[in-house]
């Protein structure tokens, strides 16, 4: 596995700054954010050649909901995924990650014709239908990210999450991100899960089950690269920490604290 870092957790005024950071620490590559990415390509690409840390992936973020009960707001979701894709194309980078709804659900209840979580699937299928023949013509992965029962009723577990690859009969260019600190809310069997679903995991999220570094809460990391090494996993394993997106004000102090998290994660075999 390679290990990458998002973007915010690393100190620097800079874009390159950042980047040499992570190269300091010792990363192969950074996640970088989508919102606003597109004015920010030639920037990330120069930061990329000078330094040799790639970008592991684009996290697409909060932008809009692919399955809004409005028309309008689902086309403007699927536009600003497209960019992401776009971006993600010209980074280099493997894949984009993607939370297709959080909070509450907009669409109505049909019951006894479907009920809501009934109709997210299906509609969430009709966009995958297009959106992944949309990846494979462009050379990346989609990563499909089930979250915890608080931020979304929609996908909260890796088996929600494959069910929809099933339904697109496992795409090889529409995977899963494993996001430890949300299925260590959300997995009666944390390791079991990771290693049982590991060919439909597209990319990982490492976090504490406090959202700490890892090695700062309760979650097994040896037993967690264990499974996923058993299961066949080798893609990349990325921190996702504290508040992300907005870890900017904190960047230094994870940067002090990074060196020992990397070494304790490399003898846990995260490498």
């Amino acid at each position: 596995m390679r290990l990458a870092i998002q973007e915010d957790m690393l100190p620097g005024k800079t874009t390159l700054e950042r980047f040499e950071q992570a190269k300091v620490l010792g990363f192969a590559g950074v996640e970088v954010w989508g919102m606003g990415l597109n004015a920010r390509v030639p920037e990330l690409a120069d930061a990329v050649e000078q330094t040799g840390v790639v970008v592991s992936a684009i996290n697409h973020g909060r932008q809009g909901s692919l399955l809004d009960a409005d028309r309008d707001e689902r086309e403007q979701a699927l536009a600003a995924l497209r960019q992401s894709v776009v971006d993600g194309v010209d980074l280099g980078a493997a894949g984009v990650i993607i939370v297709p709804h959080f909070a509450e659900a907009t669409l109505p209840d049909l019951t006894p014709y479907k009920s809501v979580v009934q109709l997210e699937y299906e509609l969430l299928h009709n966009h995958l239908r297009t959106l992944s023949d949309y990846v494979y013509a462009m050379g990346i992965d989609l990563y499909i990210e089930p979250i915890n029962r608080y931020e979304t009723h929609f996908l909260n577990t890796l088996a929600d999450a494959v069910r929809v690859r099933r339904k697109i009969k496992d795409h090889p260019h529409v995977k899963i991100t494993a996001d430890l600190f949300h299925m260590a809310m959300e997995e009666s069997n944390l390791t079991g899960a990771l290693h049982e679903y590991a060919a439909d995991i597209g990319y990982v999220h490492l976090a504490d089950s406090n959202r700490r570094l890892p090695g700062e809460g309760m979650t097994d990391f040896a037993a967690a690269a264990v499974a996923l090494h058993g299961g066949g996993y080798s893609g990349w394993a990325s921190l996702e920490c504290g508040s992300p997106g907005q870890n900017a004000p904190h960047a230094r102090a994870y940067a002090a604290a990074l060196p020992q998290a990397l070494a304790r994660l490399r003898e846990q075999g995260w490498t």
